[in-house]
């Protein structure tokens, strides 16, 4: 199969996203296996987004029937809707206040600047600056998330999966950030 991608460094950047975001798809299924889907199923949505930016990504690598536009189109939405309903809609109940409020504007922003930057038909015109801010943003809501799940919220059996979910989509969004760093400077 040939590959997207020719340079070492972009293959590794795609090839850590997929074999992560896989392999924490795989535990988040275990837990809602193991712990039931009465108690897990909303999870289990969140990882029909995640499977389809996963199964993208993977075909877009090894350039099987989908378009630079399709594949960031497509996962743009796919982002889109886990930022919808995870960190707006079902927000996880936060122990601490403050970072329930910073988590919720962050979440805000982030669907912003997705829709900003993923949904437009210009998208070779951004920076590699411009779309940086999207991984970045989503890795500070994970990592708020991650500190009130081990600071102020007891351990428990859930806290590993927990911990699990909540970065699977900042790998993603490093994922195709950096593809589409990749796009914008190549063409």
């Amino acid at each position: 199969m040939q590959t997207r991608f020719k340079k070492n460094a972009k293959v590794a950047d795609i090839m850590v996203t997929a074999i992560c975001g896989t392999l924490s798809v795989g535990v988040v299924l275990y837990g809602i296996y193991h712990f039931g889907l009465s108690e897990t199923w909303p999870e289990l949505v969140l990882n029909i987004f995640y499977v389809v930016c996963l199964v993208m990504i993977w075909m877009y690598f090894y350039n099987i029937r989908i378009t630079t536009s399709q594949f960031y189109y497509w996962c743009s939405i796919s982002m889109g809707m886990t930022v919808l309903l995870r960190d707006i809609l079902f927000p996880p109940p936060l122990a601490n206040l403050a970072m329930r409020s910073a988590c919720f504007t962050l979440a805000v922003l982030l669907l912003c600047t997705l829709t900003y930057f993923y949904a437009r038909r210009e998208w070779k015109s951004y920076t590699k600056k411009n779309l940086w801010v999207i991984f970045a943003i989503d890795a500070l809501i994970a990592m708020l998330y991650h500190l009130d799940i081990m600071y102020f919220e007891p351990v428990n059996e859930y806290t590993n999966y927990s911990l699990t979910e909540i970065w699977i989509r900042p790998t993603i969004s490093y994922g195709l950030v950096a593809s589409f760093a990749t796009e914008t400077r190549e063409q």
